[in-house]
């Protein structure tokens, strides 16, 4: 259970940081700042998706209460087949392929931070560390 609050500490601490970082682009005197029906559609699944990320979260620590721990959590799911399938591809594309894209593309699209993504997606969700990053670069666009 404690490692649950620190993640959920740690991740609101992510997420307050997101929101300080890009403070310029929530402002509401430039035309354009009302958010789009694409960046509400990327903070809706955002949402939706550490939701249903942290639920499942609750029930493995419940469930694995001797055991849990992010060694034990990222091997489980090689159990099976199919579950190492998604597994690799989950952990290339957020430990690797997501960072170097948000890395590189996001100061190119004028973002800053953008190392913080990563660092989101660790204690929240890769979802929702995506959907955040697509709504601050969708804003970015318009401004």
């Amino acid at each position: 259970m404690t490692s649950l609050l620190v993640h959920a500490a740690l991740g609101l601490g992510t997420v307050i940081l997101f929101f300080v970082t890009n403070a310029y682009l929530y402002r509401r005197d430039w035309p354009g700042s009302r958010p789009s029906v694409l960046e509400w559609l990327y903070y809706a699944l955002a949402v939706i998706s550490v939701c249903v990320g942290w639920y499942f979260n609750q029930k493995y620590v419940f469930t694995y209460p001797e055991q849990a721990s992010w060694i034990h959590f990222t091997l489980l799911p090689f159990s099976t087949p199919a579950g190492g399938s998604v597994m690799q591809d989950i952990i290339i594309t957020n430990a690797i392929l997501s960072p170097l894209w948000t890395i590189v593309e996001g100061p190119r699209r004028g973002l800053r931070r953008c190392w913080l993504y990563f660092v989101m997606s660790l204690f929240t969700s890769f979802g929702f560390a995506m959907g955040l990053y697509l709504a601050a670069q969708e804003r970015q666009v318009r401004e």
